[in-house]
């Protein structure tokens, strides 16, 4: 009897390895969205005296002013945790050395790959023209916020999220997670009035029902809402 080619005894050929191996991916890019999408709705919207109370802690703490911009941008500006990792002092400053109004991120640098324009309020700008005045090293390439191993260094998004994370418990506030700061920016926003479809836009949402989950309605939003009647 003519003996079996070994390919053919294989369960697993090259080319069925290869389909595996991107079915194996997608489903860990779905799982990875999932948990992601279940994390921020469990994260808290953070009440104006919890943010006083984190503000508080981080004045105590080591890397004050850094600290607290990183926090600001997420509060202020609705950054994502790795868009934070990942801003330079280039995206920042214009060539007069101002901070700018509004800050653009190519959609490799942007999570699902849509390019967005932050925009940075004025209490916002003052507070990054504050932390930035401190720093010893001003060269456009270098991180915005960088790490503790040097002024070269930028934070890894999982290094952040584990920074918020720490910064959050250690002042008291439970609950929270990397994605409260975000979450109170939209929440904050929502309950002035604010549109979905803004809100969506300032988050980077391709979809409205994204935005939608962040946003958390609490009693004080119904209070004002009924004095709207």
């Amino acid at each position: 009897m003519r003996p079996l080619e070994s390919e053919h005894l294989s369960i697993n050929p090259p080319k069925h390895r290869a389909s595996l191996a991107r079915i194996l991916d997608k489903i860990a890019h779905l799982l990875h969205a999932l948990y992601l999408e279940i994390a921020m709705a469990a994260a808290k919207s953070l009440t104006p005296a919890e943010l006083q109370r984190v503000l508080a802690y981080i004045e105590t703490q080591a890397y004050a002013q850094r600290n607290r911009a990183m926090l600001m941008m997420t509060v202020a500006a609705g950054l994502r945790v790795s868009e934070v990792a990942g801003l330079t002092l280039g995206d920042v400053l214009d060539s007069t050395g101002a901070v700018r109004c509004e800050v653009f991120l190519a959609a490799h640098r942007v999570k699902h790959g849509h390019a967005r324009t932050i925009f940075i309020n004025t209490r916002l700008q003052q507070e990054l023209a504050s932390y930035i005045a401190t720093r010893t090293h001003q060269d456009p390439s270098f991180p915005l916020f960088a790490s503790h191993r040097g002024p070269r260094r930028h934070f890894s998004p999982n290094t952040l999220a584990q920074h918020f994370y720490w910064l959050y418990r250690k002042a008291g506030v439970t609950g929270a997670s990397s994605h409260s700061g975000r979450k109170t920016f939209l929440t904050s926003l929502a309950s002035q009035g604010v549109s979905v479809f803004v809100l969506a836009s300032l988050a980077g949402h391709k979809s409205i029902a994204t935005t939608q989950r962040y946003i958390t309605v609490n009693d004080d939003v119904k209070r004002k809402a009924v004095e709207l009647v």
